[in-house]
């Protein structure tokens, strides 16, 4: 492993933001400061690039097994590379569904060479039929830290507050992907005006209402803990800012297209447009944006999700779902870095500390003595998203075509580069 010198680079993280040289020996941070005078197997010259800690994203679809057409574990690594991350919770929704040691540890394996460590979530329900809660004791003798029927909610009540209430004995994290599927009723996109123009069927906001809703009531009852996936409606992120003033142990997540567009994108009749939740009304997305300015939302998320160009070509018949590892970062500094919302220390919590404590890991810190899993960034660098030009298997990228400003070009993890920007 070739020691680290990194020279006159901005280092950012929680509390810091200062000018230094940084020095990375045996996959830790050796030392902090100004002015270091050390021989180093590799030296770069960080004047005007940013050093931060690496990205962690707590909701991804690496499609493998079962879907390896669409994506695999280590496509999907190397677009989290890409994309500055060297940690991803990856979706149970795989075939065969990720609910035993077998599917977790040939997770890990493929994953272990990529740099890029990747946390299996296991399905709350086995096989995420909804039928009967999985073995979570398994799941904790795995190592497993998130529970979820990611792609479906947990239909029953009843069930899914029997989840909750043995998350407080063996400390896994539900998180909830809020959708009645009954309210939804084979709708593609936001129910409103753009779906009446359009002409096809409509998904209400109560769908994702109800059950946020649901699984608040579920937690407090259980004073259990409840992370909520993708919010992208006003009436989830009020009901979960009430709650957490009120002492609900609940958390959650958006993702950067949920501030960015609203369903008049869907105008175009791309189906590269469509993703569940899909994109709401200007009111959704301001309360979003809102909501992850006060700390309501605690994290940002990709839900990256790939499907092939075929699987996409079809409008009505395309399956939802967008990829976004390699966007991520670039997208939330364009809409909130550099139009003066958010400082790049907040960057740094929602994108890489929060995910982490939420989880249980420690966050990244720049200090000596640290892991060294950083990135490097050109805050300013503008560039265009080509989608031919992205790692994932899959190009369904909703910011295809659009100029964006700040790239990661550098992903280095526990001491070693894994990622370099031609």
């Amino acid at each position: 492993m070739a020691d680290i010198l990194i020279k006159n680079v901005r280092a950012i993280d929680e509390t810091t933001d200062k000018i230094c040289d940084i020095l990375i020996e045996n996959g830790t941070i050796a030392e902090i400061g100004e002015s270091i005078d050390k021989n180093a197997e590799r030296i770069i010259d960080g004047t005007g690039k940013t050093v931060m800690p690496a990205l962690f994203d707590m909701h991804v679809h690496l499609r493998d097994p079962g879907f390896t057409h669409k994506e695999d574990v280590v496509t999907g690594c190397a677009a989290a590379a890409a994309g500055g991350f060297t940690g991803v919770v990856c979706m149970p929704n795989t075939k065969p569904a990720s609910d035993n040691r077998e599917v977790f540890d040939y997770i890990r394996e493929k994953a272990a060479p990529t740099g890029v460590e990747v946390y299996p979530a296991g399905c709350i329900t086995k096989g995420m039929q909804g039928g009967e809660l999985a073995d979570f004791d398994e799941y904790v003798s795995a190592g497993i830290k998130v529970i979820s029927d990611d792609g479906r909610p947990v239909e029953t009540a009843e069930l899914m507050r029997k989840a909750l209430e043995l998350t407080n004995s063996n400390g896994l994290l539900a998180a909830s992907h809020c959708e009645d599927l009954s309210i939804i009723n084979g709708g593609i996109i936001n129910k409103g005006k753009i779906s009446e123009q359009l002409g096809v069927k409509g998904m209400n906001r109560a769908s994702e209402d109800s059950i946020t809703a649901r699984e608040i009531a579920l937690a407090m009852s259980c004073n259990s803990r409840i992370h909520i996936c993708h919010v992208s409606t006003e009436g989830s992120i009020s009901m979960i800012r009430d709650a957490k003033k009120a002492g609900v142990r609940v958390t959650c997540e958006t993702a950067p297209h949920y501030f960015t567009y609203t369903d008049e994108k869907l105008l175009s009749r791309d189906a590269d447009y469509r993703m569940n939740p899909p994109l709401r009304e200007e009111r959704d997305r301001i309360a979003v944006l809102n909501g992850v300015l006060d700390g309501t939302v605690d994290c940002i998320v990709t839900d990256h999700a790939p499907h092939t160009a075929e699987e996409k070509r079809d409008f009505l018949k395309a399956p939802n779902g967008v990829v976004g590892l390699e966007t991520s970062l670039a997208a939330t500094l364009t809409a909130l870095y550099h139009t003066g919302k958010i400082t790049l220390n907040r960057v740094v919590s929602i994108m890489s500390a929060n995910p982490r404590r939420i989880l249980g890991l420690a966050p990244i810190e720049l200090k000596a003595g640290s892991t060294a899993d950083l990135i490097i960034a050109d805050i300013d660098r503008e560039w265009t998203v080509i989608p031919e030009e992205l790692h994932s298997k899959s190009k369904n990228s909703v910011f295809k075509g659009e100029k964006l400003r700040g790239k990661n070009i550098m992903t280095i993890s526990k001491g070693r580069i894994i990622f370099e920007s031609k």
